[in-house]
């Protein structure tokens, strides 16, 4: 890990990501999680500390123990260098603040583009805590220990779901198994190319795909374009006339994590459900 991190912040601001919220910890001072490695889809558990400015991860399970170090560095951005982000905050006063108010915060996002991808065919015309039930259904009863059900599971499953929710989720299941959302190939295309990828399987429209690559392979500079919310806060923080693209010029190369930082410091304004975190 280099540059600024805080495990303090960043566990509060998962804990309240309604999508894929933390779980109640017991121990303040680590942050354990359990997920599916996409190298293998086996379960593994992970326990982060963090010592000084070193951040300690340590993982166990049956699979790639490798694979599953890298992707918990991905989901928690542990993997950027992030020397440069404070000079964002000093180009761009309103980042600046969102710095200061959240020290420390690298965005934490989905275990992985398949479960981003889920969540977003879940989430589709329904509210957030409904899409947040129907995920805690599906891995209460067809999960792995507590980590979300395996896609080759998903894929075989009948779901009782609204819509063509079912017909997405096995769509998913099977771009998963074909390799199309493996999070460290999306994690190495540029955002927009990722994002054109993900557009393939069906059901994932322009915003789940930029969903399943910003915040699922948790790519640091991207620029979300399909979120209102965002545009409604640029349009607070830096005037009716302003546009995303000009004002991000500033952000990079960490265009996502100041759009995060926007979104929470928007969602903490007015007090919404998503106060703790964003979507």
């Amino acid at each position: 890990m280099v540059g600024p991190w805080s495990l303090a912040t960043s566990r509060a601001f998962w804990e309240g990501f309604a999508p894929a919220a933390l779980p109640g910890q017991d121990t303040p001072d680590m942050l354990r999680t359990v997920f599916l490695v996409d190298r293998d889809w086996s379960r593994a558990v992970a326990t982060v500390e963090q010592r000084a400015a070193t951040a300690r991860i340590t993982v166990a399970g049956i699979g790639d123990l490798d694979a599953a170090a890298a992707q918990v560095a991905r989901f928690l951005s542990l993997d950027v260098d992030a020397t440069g982000w404070p000079a964002v905050g000093d180009r761009d006063p309103v980042i600046g603040t969102a710095q200061r108010q959240m020290p420390g915060l690298r965005p934490c996002g989905f275990h992985s583009p398949y479960e981003a991808a889920c969540w977003a065919v879940l989430s589709q015309r329904v509210r957030i805590t409904q899409a947040a039930r129907l995920r805690a259904d599906l891995i209460r009863e067809h999960g792995q220990d507590g980590a979300f059900p395996a896609p080759a599971r998903l894929r075989d499953l009948d779901l009782g779901l609204p819509g063509r929710k079912p017909e997405y989720l096995h769509a998913i299941a099977e771009a998963a198994l074909d390799g199309l959302l493996d999070g460290s190939r999306l994690r190495g295309l540029e955002p927009d190319a990722a994002i054109d990828q993900v557009r393939q399987v069906k059901g994932l429209g322009p915003f789940a795909a930029e969903l399943v690559v910003l915040r699922g392979a948790n790519h640091p500079d991207g620029l979300p374009r399909h979120e209102a919310r965002l545009e409604a806060e640029i349009a607070e923080c830096y005037g009716s006339g302003s546009a995303l693209p000009d004002v991000a010029q500033a952000w990079r190369p960490y265009r996502t994590w100041a759009a995060v930082h926007l979104r929470v410091l928007r969602e903490r304004r007015l007090g919404g459900p998503g106060s703790r975190g964003t979507r």
